[in-house]
């Protein structure tokens, strides 16, 4: 299996700002949970949706 050319970061709705995961998952109506590509990895569309 490889690597995957993303991770996973938390972000508020509300003001824009980083945030972790685990906050994100605690707090699904004011947040989302987005992949950003690791660098050198422009390109993600192949990648699985994070959503259950």
């Amino acid at each position: 299996m490889t690597a995957r050319k993303t991770f996973d970061v938390g972000r508020d709705s509300g003001s824009g700002r980083f945030i972790t995961v685990k906050q994100a998952e605690t707090r699904p109506n004011t947040t989302t949970v987005e992949r950003v590509p690791k660098s050198g990895h422009g390109d993600t569309k192949g990648e699985p949706s994070r959503r259950k």
